[in-house]
């Protein structure tokens, strides 16, 4: 997908529906000169709803939307009508999802394909007079007025749903590794920042199992301070249980490489460090054993750490068996 189309935070202007207010009508015919009051009650006015798709990804439909505004409930009438509902406006959003009321910071999270919660509540339509109705007072004038619905603006984010999370330097080779594994074909180039928006891909696994992986773009030293690309999309890493670290081969400190990695996920977020983490060293086709031992000792003791290739496709196996042991 070409970046301007990956769009993952947006702001727009909601407003749900006004309830309609009650009738204050008493029958008048040709039959009945003095009726009693039949004032129908006020629709409700529509709610703003919030709905899950699995086959978006991405908050670009709605990025032209400056305002959505629902429609307000129908006044009640004569006869003990009731006025009509507002029609409930939908809003269909990428899984992961999380839209935020501004003013009074409410939240509505949307996980599930098809799950729909609300996310500005239309006003309640009001009473109409023939409610009031007492044995002491039978020609009530009193109908409620439609309570007024809600308005606000709200910021729609994005985090990128995946189960498990790349997360290395630019030229890592997460790009390679993701293609290889999966059937998504990101843009692969021998430069800094190849990878621009977050790519995702099933892994196919054994007996017909899966998991998704996410590509995100390259963390620099400083991203959580903004510098390069990683600081926008640090965010999505927060949705993934587990985090797979990419170290090349080639580095010249792994142990530096991951320490930088995992101190601007703590700039970022504390409580990424809490997340299930595996090592993997890349494009390792050429090393031997005892290269191999040097890096180990570089590594940290307490993180399993495997060493992989995604040109020769060695290590990639049993790469996949560590990822689903830490998902399960």
């Amino acid at each position: 997908m070409d970046k301007t189309n990956f769009i993952d935070l947006i702001s727009v202007f909601c407003k749900s529906g006004h309830g309609g207010a009650g009738s204050r009508h008493f029958m008048r015919n040709k039959l009945t000169a003095m009726g009693g009051p039949d004032g129908g009650n006020g629709g409700r006015g529509a709610h703003i709803i919030l709905k899950g798709n699995k086959n978006l990804w991405t908050l670009l439909h709605l990025r032209y939307y400056k305002n959505i505004i629902a429609q307000n409930g129908e006044n009640g009438s004569k006869n003990n009508c009731t006025g009509k509902d507002g029609k409930d406006i939908i809003i269909e959003v990428p899984l992961g999802t999380i839209a935020t009321a501004q003013e009074t910071g409410f939240q509505v999270e949307i996980l599930e394909d098809g799950e729909e919660k609300i996310l500005l509540k239309g006003g309640r339509g009001g009473l109409g007079n023939s409610n009031f109705a007492t044995p002491t007072n039978q020609a009530p004038t009193h109908a409620q007025p439609g309570e007024p619905g809600e308005e606000t603006a709200v910021s729609l984010e994005l985090k990128v749903l995946a189960d498990v999370g790349l997360v290395g330097f630019p030229n890592a080779g997460k790009s390679t590794l993701l293609s290889v594994v999966t059937a998504a074909k990101p843009k692969i180039a021998d430069y800094a920042f190849t990878t621009i928006i977050p790519q995702l891909g099933i892994v196919p696994y054994r007996d017909q199992k899966s998991f998704c992986i996410a590509d995100l773009p390259g963390i620099i030293e400083g991203a959580a301070e903004g510098k390069g690309l990683g600081h926008r999309f640090l965010r999505h890493i927060e949705r993934n249980p587990v985090l797979l670290f990419l170290i090349p081969a080639d580095s010249e400190d792994h142990k530096k490489e991951f320490e930088i990695l995992l101190n601007e996920l703590k700039e970022y977020n504390p409580e990424l460090l809490d997340k299930k983490m595996i090592i993997a060293v890349s494009k390792s086709d050429m090393l031997d054993d005892e290269l191999k031992e040097d890096i180990v000792k570089e590594l940290p003791k307490q993180i399993p750490h495997i060493f992989i290739s995604s040109i020769t496709q060695h290590g990639l196996t049993e790469l996949k068996d560590l990822l689903w042991k830490a998902l399960n």
